[in-house]
């Protein structure tokens, strides 16, 4: 196939995807979406790998000496050895991250040439707070769709036991001090998730009870091995005894926050980390957590040419703005936009991953979006296995692949509330 045809073929489905997004949606149409968004063309962004690291406890874990960088190399690394690629043909990788200064960029340019890609492969760093994964993808996702690179990687990866703190905030200066709504981004997730919720009416009752069931399923998806598809484990990992100092080598293959046997009367036990008589609890709001995850991206002619096996296709994606002290709705504004770009009901959508910032924001979102709570984060969520900040946006990219293909659904999507007020989805289908 000649450049220019390539080319030409690229700018028609641009133009079909302009003209779908400028049609009014009606219920007559639906059917025909559906169907539309199952088909299969040349210039689909197409996924053929994706994985993340086990996910381990802030601090405690498996991971708690682990630089972030490090984690990054190995998730790379993986990457090229599971999926085969030719590291010399990925033109640019983008990396999601929180709580690195400069979003890691310097170290991460390093950890991509350590796992084996060549200095002909660019990195940047992408920092969009709790969805800048997801948002390292998309940017990926986009630069092959509009003609910029022809393979990429979407990555995340964050180490809260050496970057998590008080340190990672700048203070604010007295311009940004003086301006009420500005003053709010900087107030702390969990005191804003509190009055979120006493706001929005969602009681402690409700909040436990999604958090047990987040445990329960995590819990079954370790027991059936249901994550195995997704982990790359990691060796000759260097953990420091807290008791006596000794430093050993060690082998991190799974994740190792999800505790066994967890019911919400045993969360009723805890007490409220941010307000006297609250809602809000270390067993139902996501845990401190290190990690990394890595996408492979490109063109669907551009995998069959280079013989990449087709795990499935990114279809849209939306990024919205909330009120800052409202930061855990923006699922509930983010998935309508991008089921919209989509062209399809949430009906239609197999499973949803929303991550579980807070017990609080999941269970109000869920309920005024009207979804299906068995389609949610059927193995779980952040309340079980954690939420290493940049990680996470590219982490549910391989968690709901592998759970697409492991019961031979379809459709899904991923998405998050974001610090400071805002909102990302994205809508996925399995090959």
């Amino acid at each position: 196939m000649s450049k220019a045809y390539s080319r030409l073929t690229q700018l028609q489905s641009h133009l079909s995807s302009s003209e779908s997004d400028l049609s009014p949606s009606s219920s007559s149409s639906s059917q025909q979406q559906h169907h539309d968004i199952l088909q299969k063309s040349p210039a689909d962004i197409v996924v053929t790998c994706a994985l993340r690291t086990p996910l381990t406890r802030g601090g405690k874990g498996g991971f708690k000496d682990t630089p972030a960088a490090d984690l990054l190399a190995h998730a790379l690394s993986s990457l090229i050895a599971r999926s085969g690629i030719d590291p010399s043909l990925v033109q640019d990788i983008a990396v999601g991250n929180v709580l690195a200064p400069g979003a890691g960029a310097t170290e991460f340019r390093a950890a991509a040439l350590v796992a084996g890609f060549p200095a002909t492969a660019a990195v940047h760093a992408v920092n969009r707070q709790c969805s800048s994964g997801l948002q390292a993808v998309v940017d990926i996702a986009n630069a092959i769709r509009c003609g910029m690179v022809d393979v990429g990687v979407g990555a995340g990866v964050e180490s809260m036991s050496s970057q998590y703190g008080p340190g990672a905030v700048t203070e604010f200066s007295a311009l940004l001090e003086a301006h009420e709504e500005a003053r709010n981004c900087k107030v702390p997730m969990g005191v804003l998730s509190e009055g979120m919720a006493g706001d929005k009416g969602v009681t402690r009752e409700a909040q436990d009870a999604f958090a047990a069931r987040s445990f329960q399923r995590a819990e079954r998806a370790v027991r059936e091995g249901r994550f195995e598809g997704e982990i790359a484990p990691m060796r000759g990992v260097k953990w420091e005894d807290p008791g006596t100092g000794e430093v050993k080598e060690v082998v991190v293959e799974r994740d190792d926050g999800i505790r066994e046997g967890v019911t919400r009367e045993g969360l009723t036990k805890i007490r409220p980390a941010f307000k006297k008589g609250g809602s809000i609890h270390a067993g139902n709001a996501s845990q401190v957590s290190d990690g990394a995850a890595a996408v492979l991206l490109m063109r669907r002619d551009t995998a069959e040419r280079l013989g990449q096996k087709v795990l499935g296709k990114f279809v849209a994606s939306s990024v919205v703005g909330v009120k800052p002290l409202l930061m855990g709705i923006g699922p509930w504004k983010a998935i309508p936009l991008a089921l919209e770009k989509a062209g399809i009901s949430k009906e239609e959508v197999d499973i949803f991953e929303i991550n579980e910032a807070f017990a609080s924001q999941c269970v109000w979102c869920v309920k005024e979006l009207g979804l299906d709570e068995e389609k949610v984060n059927p193995n779980g969520g952040a309340i079980a296995f954690g939420h290493p900040l940049g990680c996470t946006g590219a982490r549910q990219v391989s968690t709901l692949f592998n759970e697409l293909g492991r019961t031979g659904k379809k459709i899904g999507v991923t998405s998050m509330c974001v610090g400071t007020g805002m909102g990302m989805a994205a809508v996925w289908v399995k090959e």
